[in-house]
């Protein structure tokens, strides 16, 4: 037969660039699914209590309905956690050649590995909820959401701090899937201990890694493109009302943290029954590139109150209870 040769030709393997086409579609698929079957928030917030919160002389939240919608989309929920949300990636790693690693995850069928902040989130939550407190977490260089959907989905309003805008586009991403748009206000600002404008060295493909410090920003990440632009700062005193019950205090903003806690003092210097949760991290190279160093944060944290700080890997969990 002339055309036989045709039926015995051995099956063409589809390309990396069609099966990532493939995978999107499927990933919208079953964030659909999963999306239909989340229940409610079980401390549903009225918008306007947030936005009362917020003093318009100072800042105002970032909008995500004005936002332009990043594209393309790769989310998925998270592995390990007992209230399981979901994030989207602001980095793809070298498609198709060298896709980051979770988009290889999916490839393969499995959830987004955890990050270690969202476990510890969940677990220091889950006690005080049993304890019956409520108030705010607030999330200091909340990257893509990590932590910040790790507290929303249990109930927990969340003040998310990030100065990147690839990554408040993600973050807005993770405010429609986890259905958290009332328990989630977000500010694109860098918090620090002055109000105005500040320096920030953004790091291309490495989002999780820029920073105020340009030696800090490509301290791990040498070969990076680095693009230095403005951004707000504010202190955390001049967006938190002395009258809101914080709960826990999340800060990760590679090296900068003595700025921030300085910007806090108010909220740190709360008498004990009244004092956040802290957890920052402590990395001393991060922090001597932006002139601070482990000593001069837990000096000042000691002259605030806070005597009983652990480490935890590079971060340091402090509380004003032995």
């Amino acid at each position: 037969m002339a055309n036989a040769w045709k039926r015995d030709r051995p099956p063409r393997l589809l390309s990396p660039r069609i099966l990532l086409l493939l995978f999107s579609s499927s990933l919208l698929f079953l964030i659909f699914l999963f999306l239909s079957s989340r229940t409610s928030n079980p401390i549903p917030i009225p918008v306007s209590a947030l936005k009362t919160l917020i003093p318009s002389r100072t800042i105002q939240p970032f909008d995500c309905f004005k936002c332009p919608q990043a594209h393309p989309v790769i989310a998925n929920i998270v592995e390990g956690v007992k209230y399981p949300f979901l994030y989207s990636l602001s980095d793809f790693g070298t498609l198709p050649d060298k896709p980051h690693k979770n988009i290889v995850r999916i490839l393969k069928g499995k959830p987004f590995r955890k990050a270690d902040i969202s476990l510890t989130v969940q677990e220091i939550l889950e006690k005080m909820k049993e304890q019956g407190k409520n108030g705010f977490v607030v999330d200091v260089g909340a990257n893509v959401g990590m932590a910040t959907f790790a507290a929303a989905v249990m109930g927990f309003r969340v003040l998310a701090f990030e100065p990147v805008f690839e990554n408040l586009q993600r973050i807005c991403d993770g405010i429609f899937f986890n259905r958290v748009g009332e328990s989630v206000t977000v500010f694109e600002a860098a918090a620090s201990d002055r109000l105005g404008n500040i320096t920030f060295h953004k790091l291309v493909g490495r989002l999780d890694n820029s920073a105020v410090s340009a030696t800090g920003a490509k301290m791990a990440f040498k070969s990076n493109e680095e693009i230095e632009l403005q951004v707000r700062s504010i202190p955390l005193d001049e967006v938190i009302p002395e009258s809101e019950p914080v709960l826990l205090l999340k800060i990760d903003v590679q090296g900068w943290e003595y700025h921030v806690l300085k910007g806090a003092t108010k909220l740190l210097s709360r008498k004990e029954s009244e004092a956040p949760y802290l957890i920052y991290e402590e990395d001393e190279r991060l922090l001597q590139a932006s002139n601070s160093s482990a000593k001069e944060i837990r000096e000042f944290l000691h002259s605030v109150g806070y005597h009983h700080c652990t480490q935890h890997g590079t971060d340091a969990h402090c509380t004003k209870k032995g």
